[in-house]
């Protein structure tokens, strides 16, 4: 088996998983929310990623889930879904709001009557609860006015926190072209190239190894740039004996890799030096606080507390992981506050940033827990590289 695609029964056998909790949760169905951008609730359930427009899957607590797409999807949409029910709604039109008045569309309340046993429904939970759009609850008020939305993220997310084996082996083959890109960079960066153009490298390597997307928006930073926890790269100058961080993550059948670390073309200053070295050991010993069993908020105060003992935690911002799936960040991050143990099968981003007033570095590579430590996605570049 090509463990690097999601077989198609995968596709139902979560729906009917995510069934049991819809009803175990007392709601008559759960509407799943997703986007271009944020496309990984829809796909996870139907293989569809949207593109200009959003997308829905209705899944009734009992019964056959339907696709739900903007007006003008439909011939892609029946290409791509593993669902055969698909139907069209102006709530998933693109943003420029076109009228579509030539296209017959359906409402809620044909959703409703369609494809739940009784016809009606009196509670309602929305999946994708962040994204979900003003337009798609405006509907839902006024076309189901006696039907109680609830927010149910709980009932569905957790379903993504084990990965099965063919999502381990998508998880696999994106880090492994994302090694290659970061290996194409380390082998072509010049002073003088612009952030965007060490990109093109990245987005070159991607697509040519087999990565259906980017995993995220690509980093290359250089510079006081490289103290930014989120950003984007730029027209800004590659320069020698200075940091440039690199985060380079490719999609494979719709799960993102990134790696992560601080290189240079040259020596570094030997304070920058130092943050950067502390980094990398900072982000070795996260992954020897990890195992199936342990609290994730153990595991945090363990590294927060190694991290200040060593006279580091003026640098910290963050940390020390956050899940890794179908999205490069996803849930369950790992917090103080965090209340689950970790399992066999969770994927994680171990993420490790460090700053100062005018530059910082991030090391990040994927994991996935075992019972006694860690099965490492990448570590081709987890050592100081200076070009």
């Amino acid at each position: 088996m090509n463990t690097s695609i999601i077989p198609r029964q995968e596709y139902f056998d979560r729906i009917a998983k995510f069934q049991l909790n819809i009803q175990a949760a007392g709601l008559d169905a759960c509407l799943v929310h997703a986007n271009e951008a944020d496309m990984a609730n829809v796909r996870y359930l139907s293989e569809y990623w949207p593109t200009f427009e959003a997308a829905a899957v209705f899944v009734p607590a009992k019964g056959e889930a339907v696709l739900l797409i903007g007006p003008e999807s439909e011939t892609y949409a029946r290409q791509r879904s593993v669902l055969p029910d698909i139907e069209k709604m102006v709530e998933y039109r693109e943003s420029a709001e076109p009228e579509y008045p030539d296209i017959k569309v359906s409402n809620y309340r044909d959703i409703v009557a369609k494809y739940t046993p009784t016809g009606k429904i009196k509670k309602l939970g929305i999946v994708g609860w962040s994204i979900t759009t003003l337009p798609v609850y405006m509907s839902l008020k006024e076309q189901l006015p006696e039907v109680e939305l609830i927010k149910a993220d709980h009932t569905f997310l957790p379903l993504r926190f084990i990965k099965s084996e063919n999502e381990l082996g998508c998880l696999r083959k994106a880090f492994n072209i994302a090694e290659l890109a970061v290996d194409a960079i380390i082998n072509e960066i010049k002073p003088g190239m612009t952030e965007l153009q060490v990109i093109g490298i990245a987005q070159r390597e991607i697509y040519r190894h087999g990565g259906e997307y980017e995993g995220h928006a690509l980093y290359c930073f250089c510079g006081p740039a490289t103290n930014n926890a989120i950003s984007r790269p730029t027209n800004n100058r590659i320069i020698e004996n200075e940091v440039i961080q690199l985060n380079i993550g490719a999609l494979v059948s719709g799960y993102s890799s990134s790696v992560g670390l601080p290189i240079s073309i040259g020596p570094l200053p030997e304070r920058k030096k130092n943050l950067v070295e502390f980094g990398l050991e900072a982000h070795l010993k996260t992954m020897e606080f990890l195992h199936a069993g342990v609290p994730a908020a153990e595991v945090v105060r363990n590294y927060e507390t190694w991290v200040r003992q060593r006279g580091f935690g003026k640098y910290m911002l963050y940390g020390p992981c956050h899940g890794l799936g179908m999205m490069e960040v996803e849930q369950p991050w790992m917090e103080s506050v965090s209340n689950y143990d970790l399992k066999a099968n969770m994927t994680f981003q171990v993420d490790t940033f460090f700053y100062d007033h005018d530059f910082g570095l991030r090391w990040e590579n994927g994991i996935a827990i075992t019972d006694s430590g860690v099965e490492k996605f990448s570590s081709q570049f987890m050592k100081i590289i200076e070009i």
